[in-house]
């Protein structure tokens, strides 16, 4: 089990990654929380349960056993109708400050549970053991938690991080091949912006990585998590630097919210936001060519991207929600080469719907 540390101004936790790591989640626990005995309470989705609920139960005492709570799985699930309905079964299980809440499934789950953690009684200490490839690599660690709104992904939420994140490698052998390639967009996401040998162990180890080989998945969440890691201790609050970790998400939260959150995963989404910006970065010529197309095609070696139809103006309207905004100003992330991005505040429309046009056309092929 490798154990990588997030150092914030505000927090540090650990990380751990590797396998067998849920049938020793109770031991864990013990070493975390010490002599305190706090009431667990689990947040999981029913299918998670059910593949995994029982090895769960295993690792507790049975004086500690955990109260569950259940948020069906989708993206229109995750509201503040829903994360409301939590709290007060929380408060109707007798959960008070001293308790702990166990974010137990894929990112849905880990965004409003924490969220949930971080407003219940003005916040409680929780942790996160993300069960998706993409909640692994990415939106367990850094802190930010939220919900949507019908305009936006995201639109509500928080700054709250876990007590520790324990990622199992184990469970990814039960997600579905789609699940997984979405977790591996924001991989190569990270190797995009800023870690050039992950770039290159995902080009170089396609097949081992499809094929669900733990060692291979245990080194690209690993290396994903010391990227995300390092960016994060030094802009814990998105005033700078970590703007980067949002690469291709301007437009794929556009995507999300366009097709109602219904036609493509959230990896996926952030693919086709990825091969957008690729597209604005070399019109720019701030893309070298061959870089351009390393990234272009590393993106479409991981598998076919879902197809979907949306109008370019409403796409662009989309876009212009985005919380990354800034009094008006659209603030976007484009790419340098492999391992370098930068962010800028001047990209206009007729600049994005350019681009948009290339990836819709591909999109509806």
């Amino acid at each position: 089990m490798r154990t990588i540390r997030v150092k914030t101004a505000s927090a540090s936790y650990p990380v751990h990654v590797g396998p067998d790591i849920i049938s020793n989640l109770g031991k864990h626990l013990h070493k975390l929380t010490g002599k305190r005995t706090p009431r667990l309470f689990v947040l999981t989705s029913p299918a998670i349960w059910a593949l995994w609920g029982r090895q769960f139960l295993s690792t507790t005492p049975k004086s500690q056993r955990p109260s569950v709570l259940f948020l069906p799985p989708g993206e229109q699930h995750k509201r503040l109708s829903s994360v409301e309905r939590l709290a007060t079964e929380l408060s109707l299980a007798g959960a008070d400050r001293s308790s702990l809440l166990i974010a137990f499934g894929g990112g849905i789950v880990g965004d409003a549970g924490g969220f949930l953690a971080a407003i219940y009684m003005r916040g409680i200490p929780y942790i996160q053991v993300p069960t998706t490839l993409l909640a692994q690599v990415d939106s367990s660690v850094g802190g930010k938690t939220g919900v949507n709104l019908t305009t936006g992904k995201n639109l509500i939420g928080s700054f709250h991080h876990p007590l520790a994140v324990f990622a199992d490698i184990d469970v990814l052998k039960t997600l579905p091949q789609r699940e997984l390639l979405a977790g591996l967009y924001e991989s190569i996401k990270a190797g995009i912006i800023r870690d050039p040998a992950l770039f290159s162990f995902l080009e170089k180890n396609r097949e081992r990585v499809l094929a669900g080989d733990p060692a291979a998945l245990n080194r690209v969440v690993s290396s994903s998590v010391a990227m995300k890691a390092e960016v994060v201790g030094m802009d814990e609050r998105e005033s700078g630097l970590r703007m980067i970790l949002n690469f291709g998400h301007t437009l794929g939260h556009a995507i999300e919210a366009v097709t109602g959150y219904k036609k493509l995963l959230h990896g996926e989404a952030i693919a086709w936001g990825m091969l957008t910006a690729i597209h604005i970065s070399r019109s720019r010529k701030l893309l070298p060519e061959q870089d351009a197309l390393r990234m272009a095609d590393l993106i479409r070696a991981y598998g076919s991207l879902p197809r979907f139809f949306a109008s370019i103006d409403d796409l662009l309207g989309a876009a212009g929600r985005d919380k990354k905004n800034k009094a008006g100003t659209r603030r976007f992330v484009l790419t340098q080469g492999i391992g370098n991005t930068v962010v800028v505040e001047n990209v206009k429309d007729s600049e994005l719907a350019s681009a948009l046009e290339l990836v819709l056309a591909e999109a509806a092929r």
